[in-house]
């Protein structure tokens, strides 16, 4: 009988593909919210935790008490690894917000006139066998480090 264990790089693969998958996980997530129905930030919440979560808590529910409504897509563009500590994972990602709208009770648009329409992130990720997408986001923030997104 032949074992195997784990090399250090098979462990470093497998807590990428955890963070990648749990935040493509948590865009589409955030493209199926309904800013009218707390209901949908549910699945959000789920793919987070610590501040990021408290962040999405606070964020979604003052736009459903606002009236604020959102329209368009996020699209994940491309992800690139960049470090693994443990079961950590962090992950540089550029995303096209170019669709995202948003827009408060009065129709007024909240989108800045100069947003970027293809934005980078630094997404980190701690990694759990035991969730269905194999990590929980711990931070998602705008980075200038990384690949060039265009």
């Amino acid at each position: 009988m032949t074992t195997t264990t784990a090399s250090p790089a098979d462990s470093d693969a497998a807590a990428f593909a955890a963070a990648e998958e749990t935040y493509r996980a948590y865009v589409e997530a955030l493209n199926a919210v309904d800013l009218a129905d707390p209901s949908t930030f549910e699945p959000v919440y789920a793919l987070t935790t610590g501040e990021i979560l408290e962040s999405d808590r606070k964020a979604l529910s003052g736009y459903n008490a606002s009236g604020v409504t959102m329209s368009g897509r996020t699209e994940v563009k491309e992800v690139v690894p960049h470090s693994v500590d443990g079961d950590v994972a962090e992950l540089y990602v550029c995303i096209d917000v170019s669709s995202v709208t948003l827009t408060n009770a009065d129709g007024e648009s909240m989108v800045p006139p100069d947003r970027e329409p293809i934005q980078a992130m630094l997404v980190t990720a701690e990694r759990d066998p035991q969730l269905d997408t194999g990590a929980l986001l711990i931070d998602v923030v705008s980075t200038l480090e990384g690949p060039t997104c265009d």
